[in-house]
């Protein structure tokens, strides 16, 4: 099990009163453990910013009692503070779970050496495998050229999911990092760019409801090279992936895409609201045939 293939964050559902349904979110990871890679829990897609400290731990124990052992699970462990970050993956680590996400604290805004810092600080004190997450456009701080050379210094940094969103910065590092680094893509809608330039992982919200639909584009071109079926497989996927990218509302397209699958999973919290009629429309129009190609 590593940090290859396609990767799902989990969504973290919700009853009709706003607490987890955790009964819910185990059966989601066994339904999918088997047809992805890997499982995330407490990343962007599971709303991690939303939930208390509690409660994320009790996402990590239902996740790893559900599907421990089925997949390779990673921990979402972000935090405002580097104290609350170390809090989290203790507990990650103690549930049993594989890998940790970790990405730059949001709205600090540390300097590179303070975020160096920080990081070396995860490393020393847990030392597990750790996939960075390189999202400047929602933690406000980047993962720099600097700060990413130190880490690979070390063996636990094996990976980063990288959503910039900058095809340039995926030129450079795709020709700069070492082969035993797993860049993992992180902007959904240029999947296949990123599978062009050698990536051989994908990290992708939508995979909650169209599993089918990311392995295949991932095996086809990483595994087979066939990029002419690539394209015709992104070509049908790529108005979805688009939509969860480019429109703002990419929990709440993920929850209804959750749902035109079967799985209910509620609606997001607040202040997120949920798709109008017409929104919805329009997405199950683009979903629901390739739900129906995975049948």
């Amino acid at each position: 099990m590593s940090f290859e293939g396609v990767h799902t964050p989990l969504v973290t559902p919700f009853k009709a009163d706003g607490e987890i349904d955790h009964d819910l979110l185990g059966k989601h990871a066994v339904n999918l453990a088997s047809r992805v890679s890997g499982l995330g829990v407490g990343g962007t897609t599971g709303e991690y910013y939303a939930l208390s400290f509690e409660e994320r731990v009790k996402t990590f124990d239902t996740v790893a009692k559900a599907a421990g052992g089925k997949s390779y699970l990673t921990a979402g462990i972000n935090a405002t503070t580097t104290d609350e970050v170390l809090r989290l993956g203790r507990e990650a680590k103690r549930a049993g779970l594989n890998a940790l996400l970790v990405a730059a604290p949001y709205y600090v805004q540390p300097t590179q050496e303070e975020l160096l810092t920080h990081l070396l600080k995860i490393d020393d004190a847990l030392d597990m495998p750790i996939m960075l997450y390189n999202f400047p456009a929602r933690t406000g701080t980047e993962i720099s050229d600097g700060v990413l050379e130190k880490l690979l210094e070390r063996p636990n940094f094996g990976a980063m999911k990288e959503s910039t969103g900058d095809i340039a910065h995926l030129h450079h590092l795709a020709t700069h990092l070492p082969d035993r680094f797993v860049l993992s893509c992180g902007m959904d809608d240029q999947a296949l760019e990123f599978f062009a330039w050698g990536v051989r992982s994908w990290v992708a919200g939508a995979s909650n409801f169209l599993p089918e639909a990311h392995t295949e584009l991932l095996e086809a071109c990483v595994q087979r090279g066939d990029f002419t079926t690539g394209r015709k497989l992104m070509t049908q996927l790529l108005p979805v992936l688009e939509l969860l990218e480019r429109s703002g509302k990419f929990i709440q397209y993920v929850r209804y895409g959750c749902e035109l699958a079967g799985t209910h999973v509620g609606n997001a919290r607040a202040p997120l609201g949920t798709l109008n009629e017409e929104e919805r429309a329009a997405f199950a129009k683009l979903v629901q045939p390739l739900l129906r190609n995975a049948h």
